[in-house]
């Protein structure tokens, strides 16, 4: 019997359009949302797993299916059946934090066949950013067709950044900005992710800036039309809606709800000008990888993130 890939993809809906498309080889789908919560380098150890469990139901009430962890690492605990890997991934930080902590885990097991990478972002004819799940056939079998052979200086790199990742220092991620690799939107997702840490001026990251102007800017009827608008401008994050809820309800003291209308307040406007900073008034004791979010502060003057006072020594 000849092998076949093996493909890991960033989710459920796109596993579903490949055996749609009837695109031979295996499946593994990759239901995780690591660009939230702890990490650590060395991926799905039993305290990893255990780590992330306990993030997923403290923050978001959702319980991490042990079993489907357990059916994805068996596959892999086969390689010898496979041709080649090909990951599956899109162009935002979501999917990106996921592809390195897949590749890591390829590196940990020592699988040694080829990995190619599928990516999809900007589209001929298209001005906004395409997931791979919003892909026609003929625009998904392009990409297929195209898949990049990922070298082995690509893999160092993506463990490297991984290793940043889930380590305390995250300004060591900056030189990786302006390097060369495969990842063509790695350097994206990573001015993205440093701007994730509270501003140095009001305290606010640009998620939840980003969240308050289109408040100011829009006839917003409620929280539920305001997550509409952050869904679908939010650049490269690829939040989904339980991330963008959970940020909404946060930022509630900057709003005034009333009958089919949801405003700015006065703190609302004071934030937006930097009037104040609110770090601690909307601190949600999120962690990025290895670092916790209220420890940090982007300095954009400095482009770099730099200790929160109250917690420098």
């Amino acid at each position: 019997m000849s092998k076949q890939p093996l493909h890991i993809t960033n989710g459920g809906v796109l596993t579903k359009y490949l055996n749609e498309l009837e695109i031979v080889g295996e499946k593994i789908t990759w239901q995780e949302m690591l660009c939230e919560g702890p990490t650590q380098e060395i991926v799905h150890t039993n305290e990893f797993i255990e780590v992330r469990r306990v993030f997923l139901s403290d923050f978001y009430n959702v319980d991490l299916d042990l079993d489907k962890v357990e059916l994805a690492l068996g596959q892999l605990s086969n390689p010898d059946r496979y041709s080649e890997v090909v990951l599956w991934f899109e162009y935002d930080l979501f999917c990106h934090i996921n592809m390195l902590a897949v590749i890591n885990l390829l590196l940990q097991k020592k699988i040694s066949l080829p990995i190619y990478l599928v990516c999809s972002g900007r589209i001929s004819g298209s001005k906004t950013l395409k997931g791979l799940g919003e892909l026609s056939p003929e625009q998904l079998f392009k990409h297929y067709d195209n898949k990049v052979l990922l070298t082995s200086e690509d893999l160092d790199l993506a463990s490297t950044v991984w290793g940043i990742y889930c380590g305390k220092d995250h300004n060591l991620l900056k030189p990786y900005i302006v390097k060369q690799s495969s990842f063509k939107y790695l350097s994206n997702c990573l001015k993205a992710h440093l701007e994730r840490f509270p501003d140095s001026i009001n305290g606010l990251n640009i998620l939840e800036m980003n969240i308050l102007r289109i408040v100011k800017d829009n006839a917003i009827k409620s929280k539920h039309h305001l997550l509409g608008y952050a869904l679908n401008y939010q650049g490269y994050y690829g939040y989904g809606d339980m991330q963008l809820e959970r940020l909404i309800e946060k930022l509630g003291i900057f709003f005034t709800q009333e009958e089919g209308s949801l405003t700015l307040n006065r703190l609302g406007h004071e934030a937006l000008i930097g009037q104040h900073n609110f770090s601690t008034e909307i601190d949600n004791k999120m962690i990025f990888g290895g670092v916790n979010k209220f420890d940090f502060q982007f300095n954009k003057k400095l482009n770099k993130l730099v200790k929160t006072v109250i917690n420098a020594h």
